[in-house]
């Protein structure tokens, strides 16, 4: 999953530093144990996300539906991480 998430950023000349790359791998496998688990996420409000682009939480989404057992709410928190990512560049 991680190698597919870092092709899908790359693509999208997206790339996290080293301390990035560690929290995001870090997230997501507390996320794929989650769906394994079933473990619910504390709920989200999702009004503090409205600064989140559009891309972000849209590549956000692609990688939470990969994990059908995964609220969407999930996609809420991975986005913050590409987004971060993205003012590498900026």
């Amino acid at each position: 999953m991680l190698a597919d998430i870092t092709v899908m950023l790359n693509a999208r000349d997206i790339f996290t530093n080293a301390v990035q790359q560690q929290m995001l791998e870090s997230h997501i496998r507390a996320m794929v144990l989650r769906s394994i688990t079933g473990e619910p996420l504390p709920e989200v409000d999702k009004s503090l996300f409205d600064e989140i682009s559009a891309e972000s939480m849209q590549l956000a989404e692609q990688v939470v539906n990969k994990l059908p057992t995964l609220p969407i709410e999930e996609a809420y928190l991975l986005s913050v991480h590409f987004e971060v990512a993205k003012d590498n560049h900026q």
